[in-house]
């Protein structure tokens, strides 16, 4: 990386920045853009540093409830009733999930002195301030869901913000690595937020109030420190019709199929990681023979292991995918390596297996993670509608938060032994075989990546 902070413009043709053709045929002369593509300059050091800030601060805002202070709350408002936390928290994430392509397609298009993204990251983060606020003072549980599903509008479009930011700016030589730091900040600080969290843990309100306005702070340094520029130049229209509305949600895979293969991969590889990860606790617990209850310093454990595993994991990939020019290669890496820890843990019964096959799996995660990331700003179909084709991106990843913990159950249940105990083996086995076929789909079937 370079020693300062110096911006070089990385010269991109318009029609290779916005459009990839199709396959097969002439390719045809693109419209004339209603956006266009700022110009890719490599980034310093100084402006990966505030980009890493500001993701740390986004994460710490965002994961901190989500990990643990709304948990707590509603153990005060419904003492006994665990099961709301699931509602609350599945309740935000569908509407986010719904409404994240629109957020996406009303960022691309945004015209101010800010430039598209920093309105978004500045009104994400004013917006999820202050429905922390209205969580920690909410009276009951059905006032706590609402607070919480503007909280999670508001930092989950910080976060988008601040991807979009990196499509926008970031060229693909340093794409590894600043995807690889970002994810690393977004992974230490839970865990920072978290030791905040309990610091404060005798006022509720500050058990919120404190990571928040920390993260709130460390997001808005970002803009002030390395403002985006204006956009006014880049956008000749914001009008947003209904029919753009409606497309905002997909894309053509046939006329984008690096992307829609990207997307599948994706898609597929997260479903074996939830397979994976969601019964975790209670997994634990038959496998070692202990209670529900006294496993959780074990996943604790577990869970600061894996986090310094899942940064070497990051890194790692991230700049050797960099250095090398590869891609691909790691992500099926990533995915066989997944595999390695699935299977380590369908056949455990002692916690220094369990512990070797979560570090792995940990660090496979990272790994696909952060260079699967810089697949996506390579292939994205029209890199001035960033925002819009990342939240489909999203859907690869949601999607499957959603749907394997609704069918993990009915393969537990399968071949039930006669003591009762559920089949977690069965299980973590199709979670591996998952995983590798999205590793594979990567590696073999998007052309334009090496």
């Amino acid at each position: 990386m370079p020693h300062d902070d110096r911006d070089v413009s990385v010269v991109v043709p318009l029609a290779k920045a916005t459009t990839r053709d199709a396959v097969g045929g002439p390719p045809e002369p693109p419209p004339a853009p209603e956006i266009e593509a700022p110009p890719m300059r490599r980034v310093g050091r100084g402006y990966l540093l505030w980009l890493m800030i500001a993701s740390f601060g986004g994460s710490l805002a965002l994961m901190v409830p989500l990990s643990y202070s709304l948990a707590v709350r509603i153990d005060d408002l419904a003492p006994g009733h665990e099961e709301q936390l699931g509602y609350v928290t599945g309740s935000a994430q569908v509407v986010y999930l719904v409404l994240s392509p629109l957020i996406g397609l009303w960022s691309d298009r945004t015209r101010s002195r800010l430039g598209r993204r920093t309105p978004f990251m500045i009104g994400g983060t004013l917006l999820g301030t202050a429905a922390l606020v209205a969580v920690a003072l909410a009276p009951s549980v059905l006032l706590l869901g609402l607070a919480w599903v503007v909280g999670m509008i508001g930092w989950s479009t910080t976060g988008q913000a601040i991807q979009n930011v990196q499509a926008d700016r970031v060229p693909e030589e340093q794409r590894g690595r600043v995807s690889a730091l970002t994810s690393v900040m977004t992974q230490i600080a839970p865990v920072v937020g978290i030791g905040l969290a309990y610091a404060v843990a005798s006022s509720t309100f500050l058990v919120f109030l404190v990571p928040g306005v920390l993260g709130a702070a460390l997001v808005v340094l970002f803009p002030v420190f390395r403002p985006e520029g204006d956009s006014r130049a880049l956008v000749h229209t914001t009008g947003v019709t209904l029919r753009s509305m409606v497309t905002s949600y997909g894309f053509n895979p046939r006329r984008y199929p690096d992307f829609g293969w990207n997307w599948l991969g994706r898609f597929v590889f997260f479903m074996g990681l939830y397979f994976n990860t969601t019964f975790g606790t209670f997994f634990y617990a038959q496998r070692l023979d202990l209670p529900v209850k006294e496993v959780a310093g074990i996943v604790a454990v577990i869970g600061t292991i894996g986090v310094v595993a899942a940064a070497g994991g990051a890194i790692g990939g991230g700049f050797l995918s960099d250095k090398l020019g590869r891609r691909k290669l790691f992500a099926l890496i990533g995915s066989a390596v997944f595999v390695a820890g699935a299977v380590t843990e369908a056949f455990a019964h002692s916690l220094p297996q369990l512990v070797v096959g979560a570090v792995l799996m940990q660090f496979a995660i990272a790994v696909f993670g952060a260079v699967d990331q810089a697949i996506v700003f390579a292939v994205l179909p029209d890199r001035a509608e960033a925002g819009r084709y990342l939240a489909v991106v999203g859907f690869a990843q949601k999607i499957p938060s959603a749907v394997a913990p609704l069918i993990a159950p009915l393969v537990i249940t399968l071949g039930v032994g006669a003591g009762g105990e559920k089949n977690y083996t069965q299980l973590y086995l199709i979670g591996a075989v998952l995983a590798l076929v999205g590793g594979l789909i990567v590696k073999f079937k998007i052309k334009s990546v090496r």
